[in-house]
C-alpha cells in the first residue's frame, strides 16, 4: 500500500480531489496496535486521506471472499452516505464486486483500475486451472467490469489494445498508467544524481523482488554466468523478501559459487541506493498472455536509479521502451548464444555516452510519479465530471 497505492492518493489530493480509502488487513484490529492505527489516521489524514479497515479473510477461500465482499460493501455504502462520494475506485477484480455491489445504493460512478489478468496470471503461474469455476467466475467479474465502469485504468498499452480489439471497449474510457515511481526518493537534494558506489569495484548486476510465481531466477542465473565470462568482477545482487537459503540453494544449483551472489532484503528507503551502485538491473520473468497487461515496478525503479534494464521480451511495454528509448537490453530466448549476444549488447549500451541521459528522460517521461501517474489520474478525474456542471472534488472510493 505504502508504494503503490498511497503515492497515488497524495496526487489525487494534490489535484483537490477528497479520497477516502477503505483498506482489508489481515488480523484486522488486533494485528496493529491502538498507536499504530491512531498514527497512521493521522499521517493519512495530513495528505488528505479519509482511511478505514476492515479485516482480511483467507480461509475457507470462497466464503471467506464473500464474507469480504458483503463487508466491504456494507461499510461502502456507509461511507458514500455520510461523506457523499461520487466515485468508487476499484483497485482490482475484488474491489470492483463491492463497488458493482455499492452502486446500486448510493449512485456514484465507477473505476475499475485493472492491475493485471489476475485470472489468467494464476493460471499461468500454476495455482489455478484455466476453465475452472474460480476462474471463469474471475473473468465474467472482468468483463462485466470493462463493460460497466465508467472509466478503465490499464498498466499498458498492449492492454489498451487488448481491451479495444477483444472485449470491444470504447478507447475514450480508457487510461494507460503504468506503475510509476516516486523520483524524490533517487536523488538528493541537490536534483538528479546517482548515489556513489562506494568504491566498489565490482560489475555489479541487481535484481529486486519476487523470485517466486513467473519470475525466472535459474535463468537470471545463467545469464549472469555468461555475463562473468565477459567481466570477471561480475557479482549478483538479488534484493528480495524470500528465504535467503533457498533462493541461494537454487543460484548454487545452476552453477553460481556463494562469492559470486548475495541474497537479502533491505529497508524500502535503502532500495535506491543498492539499485544505484548496479551497472544493470535484472527482470526476467515468464512470458504468458497474462503479461500483456504487466507494467514490472522493478523496471521503472531500475531506470530512475539510473540504470540500464535486462529483460527478456513479451512483458506489457518492456520491450518497446527499452529498444525504443535505447536504455535496456532484450532477451529473445533463454539459451547461451542470446546472453553471449545480450553481454554484447549491454557492453555496447555501456559504452554510449549519451546513455545517462536517455535513462533519465525515459525514466522521467514513462514512470514518473508526479508528472505520469498523477497527472493521468487527475486526467481521468476530470473526464469522468468533465460534461456536468458539479464540483468534481468530493471524494473517490480507494478500494
Amino acid at each position: 500500500m505504502q508504494t503503490q497505492v498511497l503515492p497515488y492518493l497524495r496526487e489525487l489530493s494534490r489535484g483537490d480531489i477528497e479520497v477516502s480509502l477503505l483498506t482489508f488487513e489481515p488480523g484486522w484490529p488486533r494485528s496493529w496496535t491502538e498507536g499504530d492505527r491512531l498514527d497512521w489516521k493521522d499521517r493519512l489524514r495530513k495528505d488528505g486521506v479519509s482511511w478505514e479497515a476492515l479485516a482480511y479473510h483467507k480461509t475457507p477461500s470462497l466464503l471467506a471472499t464473500l464474507y469480504d465482499i458483503a463487508a466491504g460493501t456494507l461499510a461502502v455504502i456507509r461511507m458514500s452516505r455520510r461523506e457523499k462520494i461520487d466515485v468508487l475506485h476499484a483497485r482490482a477484480h475484488i474491489a470492483l464486486v463491492i463497488a458493482l455491489l455499492a452502486r446500486k445504493f448510493c449512485g456514484s460512478k465507477i473505476v475499475f483500475d485493472i492491475r493485471g489478468l489476475i485470472a489468467d496470471e494464476y493460471v499461468d503461474a500454476g495455482v489455478w486451472k484455466e476453465g475452472s469455476l474460480v476462474y471463469r467466475v474471475i473473468k465474467w467479474v472482468e468483463r462485466i467490469g470493462v463493460r460497466k465502469a465508467d472509466q478503465v485504468v490499464v498498466l499498458t498499452e498492449r492492454m489498451f489494445d487488448w481491451l479495444i480489439n477483444n472485449l470491444k471497449v470504447d478507447p475514450a474510457k480508457i487510461e494507460v498508467i503504468p506503475c510509476c515511481v516516486d523520483f524524490s526518493r533517487f536523488r538528493d537534494e541537490t536534483g538528479w544524481r546517482e548515489i556513489e558506489a562506494g568504491g566498489s569495484d565490482r560489475f555489479e548486476i541487481v535484481y529486486a523482488g519476487s523470485v517466486t510465481g513467473l519470475y525466472l531466477l535459474e535463468e537470471m542465473g545463467r545469464f549472469f554466468l555468461a555475463l562473468r565470462e565477459r567481466y570477471t568482477n561480475a557479482y549478483l545482487r538479488i534484493l528480495t523478501t524470500s528465504s535467503a537459503d533457498a533462493v541461494s540453494e537454487r543460484l548454487r544449483q545452476v552453477g553460481l559459487k556463494q562469492e559470486d551472489f548475495w541474497v537479502g532484503a533491505v529497508a524500502a528507503s535503502e532500495v535506491p541506493y543498492y539499485l544505484s551502485r548496479a551497472k544493470a538491473g535484472l527482470s526476467f520473468r515468464q512470458a504468458t498472455f497474462s503479461q500483456i497487461a504487466a507494467s514490472p515496478t522493478k523496471i521503472a525503479e531500475y531506470l530512475a536509479a539510473g540504470i540500464p534494464v535486462i529483460s527478456n521480451a513479451g512483458i506489457g511495454d518492456t520491450d518497446h521502451i527499452l529498444l525504443g528509448d535505447r536504455v535496456g537490453v532484450i532477451v529473445r530466448d533463454f539459451n547461451r548464444r542470446t546472453y553471449d549476444e545480450a553481454v554484447r549488447q549491454l557492453e555496447d549500451l555501456l559504452d554510449d555516452p549519451e546513455l545517462a541521459e536517455r535513462r533519465r528522460r525515459s525514466a522521467y517521461e514513462r514512470f514518473d510519479l508526479e508528472r505520469v501517474g498523477g497527472e493521468r489520474y487527475r486526467r481521468l478525474y476530470r473526464k469522468l465530471f468533465s460534461s456536468e456542471a458539479r464540483d468534481y472534488s468530493t471524494a473517490p472510493m480507494g478500494l
